[in-house]
């Protein structure tokens, strides 16, 4: 099973599709910028593992330290993303990966590999459940149920920033935190701008462009992160429906 994977590199990154979004013929715009924010992240280490076909069915990982996400810890891998969907589950490829990742990261002398979970599944994330029969355990916990989940080799523990665990902003309008981490996210941003637009409502739109602006983040993050009347909402994508019952509020 292990020959029908490859690895993302600066060499085939713009000759390879990148799994959400798969476009044969026209070029999608947050593909592009997707595409454009790993060419800066395989630099640093960051792992894009891929099923050689057109299907989505990846793993994507980075060392911690320059993982983009409030949480700290030495020598670990953080797992920004697993997903294996449509006709390709059931196959065995969703434990093919994390087989490979664990075994990357001891292979490389990592004192683990954590993630972000929650108390009860949330949409967005990966799925706990699967993690958890690989021996993922809660470390440490945020408010509105998110947990972070580490396999440790060593007995040490990775930990959310204590910043993350405040949740609150001073700016009481709409506000949502993102970078170019999802291929989905461009276009979310562009759809919650013409909603509030078109209805008159308030919004703040921060771009996470660099390592340290996501260390220092607010509230738990994987690559978005809403917050409403100065509190933090939700790290999922939103659509229409989502944000009129949030501006009810």
């Amino acid at each position: 099973m292990d020959a029908g994977f490859i690895n993302l590199t600066p060499e085939n990154l713009d000759g390879e599709h990148l799994c959400c979004i798969i476009r044969s013929k026209k070029a999608h715009p947050g593909v592009e910028a997707k595409r454009q924010w790993l060419a800066d992240r395989l630099k640093e280490g960051h792992i894009f593992r891929k099923l050689n076909a057109k299907a989505t069915v990846f793993i994507e990982y980075a060392p911690l330290e320059t993982a983009w996400t409030p949480v700290l810890g030495d020598s670990y891998y953080y797992i920004y993303c697993l997903w294996v969907c449509g006709e390709s589950k059931g196959k065995g490829y969703g434990r093919a990966l994390m087989e490979y990742c664990l075994a990357d990261a001891r292979a490389k002398g990592k004192s683990g590999v954590c993630m972000l979970g929650a108390e009860k599944q949330k949409a967005w994330l990966s799925d706990q459940a699967f993690a958890k029969k690989f021996g993922f355990q809660t470390v440490d916990t945020a408010p509105n149920g998110y947990e972070l989940l580490a396999l440790s080799f060593d007995g040490t523990k990775p930990r959310f920033a204590p910043h993350a665990k405040k949740q609150q902003i001073e700016n009481k309008e709409l506000t949502v935190f993102y970078d170019m981490q999802c291929p989905y996210i461009l276009q979310r941003v562009e759809r919650v701008e013409r909603y509030c637009g078109a209805n008159g409502v308030p919004l703040s739109l921060v771009r996470v462009d660099t390592l340290q602006k996501a260390k220092e983040l607010p509230c738990v993050f994987n690559n978005w992160a809403v917050f409403y009347k100065g509190k933090f909402e939700t790290v999922n994508l939103l659509d229409d429906a989502t944000l009129q019952r949030l501006l009810k509020k």
